[in-house]
């Protein structure tokens, strides 16, 4: 293609620096595409955000546009049947558009070279049907999510529950190379998964990661020394695992620095301060940086989800050493005690950061691996070629189809 490309990028979630992990993702895929052509943004406000207050904070948007989303339950024994037998139903989520802007979308995306979806819940809120010369950016795979659920279920209800939901996903995410031209995940693990799934549709592999930091990056750790955790409690995966940390690990590591204190950032989590147990909440901040220069270790308690967790990349770039379960270290390709510590007993855990918190010579070095590490590959810098490669593939088809039907 001898011109820059068109790419129409449909996002369900705000582009937005300030946001979670989702945001920041969707903000650096955005960026990545910026420096191959001309792209124009449709934001799918399935987060019912004010249009004119998240349309100015993202005006260096061009022709950014929003469409609002509708409650389309699947309510009802008759509903909730055929989402679990038909891998085709339409609005798995209970999301969608009306049928007129559903259209309007349809029809404006035949003006574009690509068609970039982030985040599979984007497409899903449109009636089924395959895009042509379209990116689906996953990130999460809703059965993965439901796989690790039901490792977890308690009774045997929720079980059967977990496990219905897990056989739904799997069959739809069998018909995703119907759906798009090129796909693309956050870790190898996931590729491999779809594989096995039997997709044949090319698979690249887009890591979640962190911007470089700019300015000073000097650590300043406190006095009485602090453990760190990033995340907001509106979501389930971050609420379970900061308080199975505070349950099972935080007494057992106060038992032995009693001194030490757990500051929380993000969302909801003033509902865990607690000044007896020194656990200090500092709500939501526009920027972690400071606060995380004066943690001595920070702590990845995730034990449900999907994807991979953006706060490992974050606590790399900020060469803050980091303690994190097997799951919260997915997709990342780390080893125990070269880039992070991982553990997911409580007692191997809470040694850890008792560890790391008392021996600046084994948590330094270690800091320093990851930020290599990180430089290498988890900084948004080095993660544009693979943007880039994933829709030059796309891109590529259509021209060969072009080419064929010519």
């Amino acid at each position: 293609m001898s011109r820059s490309p068109r790419i129409l990028y449909v996002t369900s979630r705000w582009p937005d620096a300030a946001g979670t992990g989702a945001h920041l993702r969707s903000l650096n895929l955005l960026r990545g595409l910026e420096q191959m052509g001309s792209v124009e943004v449709l934001v799918l406000n399935a987060e019912n955000r004010d249009e004119d207050l998240a349309l100015g904070r993202g005006r260096w948007l061009r022709h950014s546009a929003a469409i609002r989303v509708n409650a389309q339950p699947n309510s009802g024994f008759v509903d909730q049947l055929a989402w679990t037998i038909d891998p085709k139903r339409s609005y798995p989520n209970g999301w969608s558009i009306s049928e007129q802007d559903a259209q309007y979308v349809r029809n404006k995306a035949r003006d574009f070279d690509l068609v970039w979806f982030y985040k599979l819940v984007s497409p899903d809120l449109f009636p089924d049907g395959s895009w042509p010369s379209s990116v689906v950016d996953i990130d999460d795979l809703p059965s993965s999510y439901e796989r690790r659920t039901l490792k977890m279920a308690g009774g045997l209800g929720e079980r059967i529950l977990t496990a219905r939901r897990l056989f739904t996903w799997r069959r739809r995410e069998r018909l995703l190379g119907d759906r798009f031209s090129v796909l693309s995940v956050c870790s190898e693990e996931d590729k491999r998964y779809l594989k096995d799934l039997g997709l044949a549709r090319p698979i690249h592999v887009i890591p979640n990661g962190f911007d470089e930091p700019l300015g000073d990056w000097t650590r300043a750790l406190a006095n009485p020394p602090r453990i760190g955790f990033v995340g907001r409690l509106d979501h389930e995966p971050n609420r379970d695992g900061i308080q199975w940390f505070i349950d099972h690990c935080w007494s057992r590591i106060k038992s032995v620095i009693p001194n030490l204190k757990l500051r929380l950032v993000g969302p909801g989590t003033e509902l865990l301060q607690d000044s007896q147990l020194d656990i200090e909440s500092l709500g939501w901040l526009p920027s972690v940086t400071e606060e995380m220069k004066t943690w001595s270790v920070m702590v990845v308690p995730i034990r449900l989800g999907a994807g991979t967790c953006v706060k490992v990349a974050h606590g790399f770039s900020q060469r803050c050493p980091i303690v994190s379960t097997s799951l919260g270290a997915r997709g990342y390709d780390c080893l125990h005690e070269r880039e992070m510590y991982i553990a997911d007993s409580p007692e191997m855990f809470a040694s850890a950061c008792v560890e790391l918190v008392r021996d600046l010579d084994k948590a330094q070095p270690l800091a320093e691996r990851a930020w290599d590490y990180f430089v290498e590959k988890w900084s948004w810098k080095s993660i544009y070629p693979k943007v880039w490669a994933a829709a030059e593939d796309c891109l590529s088809q259509s021209e060969a189809t072009a080419s064929y039907s010519v």
